[in-house]
């Protein structure tokens, strides 16, 4: 049976490569770029991730090839498959930073002229062309305008180009058109005043230049509030070692972690990170896994134990072999799972893309109509309205904070889980484990610790010690791969108990075992068997049903055609288990037990740990048809489990859970994998699965309603009845710190904690 982290480490990923995009400005921008890489040839999937700006390929292309057909609808774009995962980072750091002086640059040369011009006009400063005086200082002024437009906004103009080329739009198209609009009507009005009404010869250069700012300035900040949402990513990466201290020719040497070699034997002394994954070969120490698992108690290491890349080792000194070396280490391959799972999108932000897709365009026409509505309807000066009020609504209506809402919680929320020891797959995961009413609970391995121990021999024969008995027993059973005949060995074992080889051995399906030893017949198993043989029983048939009523499984021992022994043997409930279900039954969760073990033990079980719903007895070809049971009742089944008779139940249900001690079946059949065995880790996935929804929830209802309740105000809705007409400066600014609410929204989710009490 192989761990989460073995798993992790054996799986085979699809080829992928990640690209940075550049030019990409709003929402809309996903659905183009993703449409044209999944129209590549070789490629299988596309998945970006507008926040970070970056795109995860799947399929063996050619990273130039992926290029081209990025550029080919007017963007560009950097391959960044060849890096490492801190080289990524560092590099995506860096071109995050570089970025961010250059908005901010920007941003001060566009306020450069327009707070001025604001302030000029605030105080009473005429903003009219009446002399030929004004006209030649508006002229001058006019000028530095486009000279900011140029070396300010550039990319917005470039973009809105690209765009039109590929008969698109988007972000920058919007705000290419409101401040162009504004700039090239405030030049007519200084080269042909006359041809305009008195009351229309108004100039608009400051919001032009003070949109471009504001916008620079929002697009900034987001920027820099985005790069807190790669926290857990960092925290990941920071737990890779950056040298190992390797032993060879007999002497230690300190490398660096890309020279590690398959085979080389690794010293790790205390304090110091285990820095690739490998099979301990000499010497016993404690691990602190909680790095990956969540899971705050040390773990003991003695020979032949595996030991994983990433965590610290507390006490001893100890030689290891590497296994897995490089991107195939176990924190390699989760960091690489947390990726993909924060590129991925949700059904609910698929709906935001498709939405954003047909955004821009409606409301470039919402645009027109509003100008040809206050041309034909509106008061003198009419152009001057229509212009205001059509540069208005393209700019307040640039769908930036709709393209963030999904990603950025998406990618905390993912984080957060991994942080707390839960691999979650992708989004569409994240968000139906949120609606999830009623959970499935196998009882070996989940509830309880799926390793069984012998709890009570009772005598029946006095002629027989405890110790022999174990020694029938535990002789009989050493052959037999069944969990509770391996829990009577290694009681045997563990008391120093000789076991012997026995002749005649015979499985009876159903009954139990029989063979012999030393000449006695021996009999090992249920009543069944023992009534099958004429064995009597007398009075121990209630003392068995009061061990199987205390969840234990008892077991009748004869020699020799007479009952000497009864050995119960009881798989521990976990520790913790019965205040997780509480948790999930109180977050309104109906949890049901569903176990192959006798009606009677798992009743009990269920008694102990407050669930009163048990579906035993159960055939594991029938498991997945109790999932479909209570889908077929209206529930939102979540199915958690750990063998591989539950992996049909767990591709079945909407959102599998596996336990992280399980086999790699049920892990790769499963959704969601807990990376320690605690039931806990489910209900922290579900409670942060939860707050993830519910703030992708917030960020796009605020998204939406800012940019749909703000068109209406923007088209001078007010005017008629308070005479108030919204300013495009006032617009540029209210768009540019919606993103960055946004944005702030998603990072709450840094503080959030599942409660576990």
């Amino acid at each position: 049976m192989k761990t989460a982290k073995e798993m992790i480490m054996n799986k085979s990923i699809e080829p992928s490569q990640d690209l940075i995009i550049e030019g990409a400005g709003c929402a809309s921008c996903v659905g183009k770029i993703e449409q044209a890489l999944t129209n590549t040839a070789g490629v299988e999937s596309a998945e970006m991730n507008f926040a970070l700006r970056t795109v995860t390929v799947t399929g063996a292309v050619e990273p130039k090839v992926l290029i081209k057909a990025i550029e080919a609808i007017g963007y560009n774009a950097k391959s960044v498959s060849d890096s490492s995962d801190d080289e990524l980072l560092d590099e995506k750091e860096a071109a995050d930073q570089k970025y961010y002086s250059s908005l901010m640059k920007k941003m001060w040369i566009a306020l450069g002229l327009g707070v001025p011009l604001m302030v000029y006009g605030l105080f009473g400063g005429p903003m009219t062309v009446e002399t030929t005086t004004e006209r030649g200082v508006w002229l001058f002024i006019g000028i530095l305008c486009a000279a900011i437009m140029y070396f300010a906004g550039k990319h917005f103009y470039i973009g809105a180009w690209k765009s039109l080329v590929n008969h698109t739009a988007n972000m920058d198209t919007l705000i290419a058109l409101g401040t162009g609009t504004a700039w090239i009507y405030s030049m007519i009005v200084v080269f042909f005043p006359l041809a305009l009404p008195e009351m229309a010869r108004h100039v608009y250069f400051e919001a032009t230049a003070m949109i471009i700012g504001l916008i620079n300035l929002g697009l900034a900040l987001e920027v820099k509030a985005r790069g807190k949402t790669s926290e857990a990513i960092k925290r990941l990466i920071g737990l890779q070692a950056k040298t190992a201290r390797v032993l060879r020719d007999n002497k230690d040497i300190d490398i660096a972690i890309e020279q590690v070699l398959i085979n080389d034997i690794v010293r790790v002394r205390p304090g110091e990170k285990v820095p690739v994954d490998g099979v301990v070969t000499q010497g016993r120490t404690s691990i602190d896994e909680s790095m990956l698992t969540g899971e705050p108690m040390p773990v003991e290491k003695n020979e032949g134990d595996d030991i994983v890349a990433g965590t610290l080792n507390k006490s001893g000194s100890i030689l290891f072999k590497a296994t897995r070396v490089g991107k195939d280490t176990a924190i390699a391959q989760i960091i690489n799972m947390v990726k993909r799972a924060q590129n991925s999108k949700p059904p609910i932000g698929r709906l935001a893309d498709v939405i954003s897709a047909y955004f821009v365009p409606v409301v470039m026409i919402i645009s027109i109509v509003s100008a040809l509505v206050w041309l034909n309807f509106g008061p003198d000066p009419v152009i001057a309205f229509a212009v205001v009020s059509a540069t208005t609504v393209l700019i307040i209506a640039c769908p930036c904070a709709l393209g963030l809402a999904t990603p950025m919680s998406v990618m905390v929320g993912v984080g957060k889980a991994a942080e707390a020891g839960v691999l979650i797959r992708n989004g569409e995961a994240l968000q139906t484990a949120s609606k999830i009413t009623a959970m499935i609970l196998d009882k070996t391995g989940t509830i309880t610790e799926g390793a069984p121990k012998v709890t009570d021999i009772i005598v029946a024969d006095e002629n027989y010690t405890e110790q022999q008995i174990l020694s029938f027993a535990g002789s009989i059973e050493s052959g037999s791969e069944h969990p509770l005949a391996q829990a009577i060995v290694d009681s045997a074992l563990a008391k120093d108990i000789v076991l012997e080889n026995t002749t005649d051995f015979q499985a009876i399906v159903g009954h139990g075992v029989e063979a012999k030893l030393n000449g006695q017949q021996l009999l090992f198993g249920n009543q069944k068997l023992m009534l099958k043989n004429g064995i009597a029983l007398n009075g121990f048939v209630t003392k068995a049903q009061q061990l199987a009523d205390n969840a234990k499984t008892p077991m009748y021992l004869a020699v020799d055609h007479k009952l000497v022994a009864i050995i119960a043997v009881s798989d521990p409930i976990k520790k913790d288990s019965i205040a997780a279900i509480k948790r999930l039954q109180a977050s309104g969760i109906r949890v049901v037990m569903l176990t192959g073990d006798n009606r009677a033990t798992a009743n009990a079980v269920a008694k102990q740990v407050g669930i009163k719903e048990v579906f035993a007895e159960v055939m594991p070809d029938d498991k997945a048809n109790k999932v479909a049971e209570l889908q077929a009742q209206g529930e939102i089944v979540g199915m958690t489990g750990d063998g591989i008779n539950d992996a049909p139940a767990l591709a079945l249900s909407n959102v599998g859970f596996a336990i992280g001690t399980g086999t790699d079946v049920a892990i790769e059949s499963a959704d969601i994998t807990l990376m320690r065995g605690s039931l806990h880790g489910l209900a922290d996935a579900i409670a942060i699965s939860k707050a993830t929804l519910s703030n992708i929830k917030q960020n796009l209802f605020g998204a939406f309603i800012y940019n749909v309740a703000g068109v209406p105000f923007a088209a001078g809705i007010l005017y008629p009845f308070f005479g108030l007409m919204l300013n495009p400066v006032v617009a540029g600014a209210a768009m540019a710190f919606s993103s960055l609410t946004v944005v702030s929204n998603a990072n709450r989710l840094r503080l959030f904690k599942p409660q576990e009490h």
